[in-house]
């Protein structure tokens, strides 16, 4: 082969080492195919530091939580037992037609699939992004980051209720934070 020493390749635990651009190729491919799998090497490796960094996660984490959000809203309306065109201010069903219901209708649902997709993907990215600030300063990955993280998520979250509600809701997001980061970190077990 090209770029292995000779002299040393009897010898066990020595790694090839090869110059920059004449590393063996996956299989099926040939030296025409280098720069294109070069470029897709490169490629995928910035796209692996873009999904490493805390703006990312906190942006991923903020539009998830939104769609999640406006997605229970939806389904919250769907089930709801009360009439949304009939909250409208001087005008009884009777009076409404089939559009105006309607459209009174999509719009309550908008407006609550907007409230709720906000504070959900509020929540996804303080959280996710206090988490990541501390793996990141840690460097370790284990339950502390997520208790932390919710500690401060849940008392940034309940920052205007004064000073109890901070403690309280941080204990409350951490002690829910834990149980998550526990059940998620488990073991599987044998059958599964």
């Amino acid at each position: 082969m090209n770029g292995i020493n000779p002299s040393t390749n009897h010898l066990p635990g020595i790694c090839p080492i090869f110059k920059k651009g004449q590393e063996p190729l996956p299989p099926g491919l040939n030296e025409e195919d280098r720069p294109i799998y070069e470029q897709q090497k490169r490629w995928e490796g910035y796209a692996g530091m873009a999904m490493e960094s805390c703006a990312v996660k906190t942006v991923l984490a903020g539009t998830m939580g939104f769609g999640i959000g406006a997605f229970f809203s939806l389904m919250s309306a769907s089930f709801a037992y009360e009439d949304p065109y009939l909250r409208t201010q001087g005008k009884t069903a009777a009076q409404l037609n089939a559009t105006q219901k309607a459209s009174a209708i999509f719009k309550d649902m908008g407006r609550g699939m907007w409230t709720s997709g906000k504070g959900f993907g509020k929540v996804g990215a303080l959280y996710a992004g206090i988490e990541c600030v501390i793996e990141s300063y840690r460097a370790k990955n284990d339950i502390y980051n997520s208790v932390a993280s919710g500690f401060l998520a849940g008392g940034v979250l309940a920052r205007n209720a004064g000073p109890k509600a901070v403690v309280g809701g941080g204990l409350a997001f951490a002690a829910f934070s834990a149980a998550i980061d526990a059940f998620m970190r488990r073991e599987p077990s044998e059958d599964d």
